[in-house]
């Protein structure tokens, strides 16, 4: 008797023997489903004298044979379809035709943003003989050993390289390596999977990829061209993408583990990463890494994107020579950072630049910066180093300019202090969905510092502290647009008042989706726009000429 199965797009059959197997997501089931909605022990299979018997095991999602669910053993025969989870099974005898289950029809859905490619049908094998030379190298090559013994990184990854080819000149020697298996990819797939970050690898030198999130072994989903899309990439278990966790946060001396089981960090190139597993994980260790692009975007980049115009650019540019404060806001993933690295670029190479992030993710190119980074609680829960403390402490540090990666709590109000006490340039970003709701959102986190401030003191320092908001956001194309660069001009009673500079107008969709319209001035004219002349700068007026 033999059983066909379509788990997670992958077809394959299984002989069975006179026995029992146990069905579910846990380590000792012997037909194993790896997905959240099977329960660890969910059914059991017994197969004696040509005859299979099937039962749920008070799962919590149930059983289904031909679409109804069961609730007691059931004698199954060929015609009879399993439903477990997504899982499609059916067994059949070894004397009959092989039917492989397969999924009722359905009618047609609209096209979702997600999209999966195809999978890739020797993915499960390759994955096999990956996974049995990963453990020969584990048996010959002592990595704790080699690393007490003093060996540095690079010396322990051409020991690794060697014997991983070693292993498998002896497999193909032996006529063991299955056909269609490239020796050479395998290689460098064990070598990812034992001394870096595994599949992801692939995924990281991929330019068209913007961002990879991992929702357990078995689903890779990766972005592109503002997409998400399924990939083939895989882990073979939950302790593999939990080693490649902790390779990303070993370095920069963050812990993850059951008491603190979500963690930030970053790639050695900038790229920002965050973890969360078990308990709080339900689908599985999570990894989500957003990648910053390895070239740095310049103006003109932006400007062929449609992020902006080069109007738009050159008056950013004046806003930051003349130190005016800029915060730049927008919803997640729209690009704060991004464009925050490229305000920056304006900042002449004579200052001295101190920049406070939670994960060192911005990318300088002047040549005197200092970088802050803050630091998570220890074991104990000690030892911790808040953004509030770095920002108050760089200002004993002599700074020209102050960059806060980002403010989402207390350290806004250390922020707008330095900004009205002659630290004039200086640069953030926030969470906002419009350039008056940064107003709001900055009243609210001041009033997280525990400060009990009047509402009207609040906002004489948001009024006096900030020039520019400049707003970004991530359009339903998956483009990025600045759809508002806003002046705040001061306080008028309880309400600080602010114009629009520049504007995105929307003017409709194309037929691939594509969204159209055009950044343009509203006419306004800055108040400042006096000391542009006076500090010796050169501006073209008909910038904001709303014709």
């Amino acid at each position: 008797m033999r059983l066909a199965t379509l788990i997670n797009n992958v077809r394959n059959t299984l002989q069975l023997d006179d026995g029992t197997y146990l069905i579910g997501r846990g380590e000792k089931c012997r037909i194993s489903i790896p997905f959240p909605d099977i329960s660890e022990r969910h059914a059991i299979l017994i197969v004696r004298d040509g005859t299979a018997i099937l039962e749920d095991l008070h799962s919590a999602n149930g059983t289904f044979v031909n679409n109804s669910p069961i609730s007691g053993p059931v004698k199954l025969d060929k015609t009879m379809i399993i439903q477990i989870g997504s899982a499609m099974l059916r067994v059949f005898n070894d004397d009959e035709a092989e039917e492989t289950p397969a999924q009722e029809p359905k009618e047609s859905e609209p096209e979702s943003e997600i999209a999966e490619e195809e999978v890739d049908p020797m993915r499960e094998l390759r994955r096999n003989v990956q996974e049995q030379i990963h453990k020969e190298l584990l048996k010959r090559l002592d990595l704790k050993r080699l690393t007490m013994d003093g060996v540095d990184a690079e010396g322990l990854e051409e020991m690794a390289r060697c014997k991983i080819s070693e292993i498998i000149d002896e497999v193909v020697a032996k006529g063991r390596l299955p056909e269609g298996i490239d020796s050479e990819r395998l290689e460098n797939d064990v070598f990812n999977e034992a001394m870096r970050l595994g599949p992801l690898e692939e995924l990281l030198a991929d330019d068209s990829v913007a961002e990879i999130m991992v929702n357990g072994p078995s689903q890779v989903y990766v972005e592109r061209r503002g997409k998400l899309v399924l990939s083939d990439c895989q882990f073979s278990d939950d302790a593999s993408v939990l080693s490649v966790i902790e390779r990303i946060v070993s370095p920069l001396g963050r812990r993850i583990d059951e008491s603190q089981p979500y963690v930030d960090a970053r790639l050695p190139d900038g790229s920002r990463v965050n973890a969360i597993i078990a308990p709080l994980a339900l689908s599985g260790p999570t990894i989500t890494i957003r990648k910053f692009s390895k070239k740095a975007l310049t103006t003109e980049d932006f400007i062929r994107f449609g992020t902006w115009t080069a109007d738009a650019a050159e008056f950013m540019r004046l806003a930051v020579m003349l130190r005016k404060n800029i915060v730049v806001a927008g919803g997640t993933g729209s690009g704060k950072t991004t464009l925050l690295n490229l305000l920056s670029g304006f900042i002449p190479t004579t200052e001295r630049i101190v920049t406070v992030e939670d994960a060192a993710e911005l990318r300088l190119q002047q040549p005197h910066v200092v970088r802050l980074e803050a630091r998570p609680p220890n074991i104990e829960g000690k030892g911790a180093v808040t953004i509030r403390d770095l920002v108050k402490n760089c200002l004993r540090m002599r700074p020209d300019r102050i960059i806060v990666g980002e403010c989402r709590g207390g350290e806004a109000l250390d922020m707008l202090q330095a900004m009205n006490t002659g630290h004039d340039g200086s640069l953030t970003t926030v969470h906002a969905n419009s350039p008056r709701d940064v107003v709001s959102r900055l009243e609210t986190m001041v009033l997280m510092s525990g400060m009990d401030l009047p509402s009207r003191a609040i906002r004489e320092q948001i009024a006096s502290a900030v020039d520019i908001i400049i707003h970004e956001s991530r359009m339903s194309d998956g483009t990025r647009k600045v759809d508002a660069i806003t002046e705040v001009t001061g306080l008028e009673g309880n309400q600080i008042v602010m114009q629009d500079i520049f504007t995105f107008v929307q003017t409709g969709v194309a037929s691939d989706g594509h969204i159209l319209g055009s950044f343009m001035p509203t006419g306004a004219v800055p108040t400042w726009i006096d000391q542009v002349k006076s500090r010796g700068l050169d501006i073209n007026m008909s910038m904001f000429s709303a014709n």
